[in-house]
């Protein structure tokens, strides 16, 4: 992938939501990366889900958008970076187990780098309304899903 940019932060947005999910189930969920896909769009990575590891994301009549997994604390958190040009953007997502046995979910959206600006009209317009929708939808999904039995993957 290439050298990470490291400047300062254009932009920045965070979400939390709560889940009915455990947090081994929500970890065990939200690192399979068929668990990612969200029609149209579709994820793929190219071998586990730890740092160092690249996925593509592919939308119909786009191009697709190549990634990499930056960080993983297991259990606690991931960091997934998308290099632009001259600028990168960072989805960091957060686990946290809470006293009922329930998970907190916060997903971390970063756009940093020299030429940010370039990019920041479409982001802000892509993120800044359906984070919240689309958090909320994973958070309900993986609470069905774990409450079926059916398995994070």
């Amino acid at each position: 992938m290439g050298k990470r940019v490291v400047s300062q932060v254009a932009w920045e947005l965070a979400h939390s939501v709560e889940t009915e999910a455990t947090p081994a189930f929500a970890w065990a969920y939200l690192t399979n990366v068929a668990n990612w896909n969200d029609p149209p769009a579709g994820c793929e990575l190219d071998g586990p889900c730890a740092a160092g590891s690249c996925g593509t994301t592919r939308m119909p009549g786009q191009e697709s958008r190549r990634w990499q997994i930056r960080e993983v604390s297991p259990m606690q958190s991931y960091t997934i970076e998308a290099s632009l040009d001259r600028a990168a953007m960072a989805f960091e997502w957060r686990f946290e187990g809470l006293a009922d046995g329930r998970t907190r979910l916060t997903q971390r959206i970063v756009l940093e780098g020299e030429n940010a600006a370039a990019y920041l009209e479409q982001v802000q317009a892509g993120f800044t309304s359906s984070l919240p929708a689309g958090m909320n939808k994973i958070a309900a999904t993986m609470a069905r899903t774990e409450a079926r039995g059916s398995g994070a993957g």
